[in-house]
């Protein structure tokens, strides 16, 4: 009869260990959810802003420092499944690609002479605090 009194008293036992264990673990994936969507930039596309293009084609020879993004394009249309309609920034060739090939572009050039002066902007993040 002891025993039986026991055994109920450390299975009691166990169980709060395993809630707080629980406990413990929901809070730490929620404080590192926190801290992810803090990084997260905000890919709204709005008509008239710039973009780069990322190249998702397979290359034998890539060069090493080759970037895979072009452009800038220029945004056209956005649809609400997440696809976006793009050109070229002169305005000659309209194609429709992926949203999440897309992000904004923060440079600015102006020739000044034989020099190329670039300028950069901060990104914007989603949860600023």
């Amino acid at each position: 009869m002891e025993t039986l009194g026991t055994n109920r008293v450390n299975g009691l036992h166990e169980l709060e260990v395993r809630f707080q264990a629980f406990e413990s673990a929901r809070l730490y994936k929620e404080r590192m959810k926190l801290m992810h969507d803090k990084h997260i930039l905000n890919r709204n596309f709005e008509p008239g802003e710039l973009l780069l293009l990322y190249n998702s084609r397979l290359r034998l020879f890539p060069g090493k420092f080759k970037s895979r993004w072009s452009g800038p394009f220029k945004v056209v249309q956005r649809f609400p499944s997440g696809a976006v309609e793009i050109e070229y920034e002169d305005g000659t060739n309209k194609f429709t690609v992926n949203g999440q090939r897309l992000k904004h572009y923060l440079g600015m050039t102006e020739e000044k002479g034989d020099n190329v002066v670039i300028t950069f902007e901060e990104p914007q993040y989603t949860n600023e605090e």
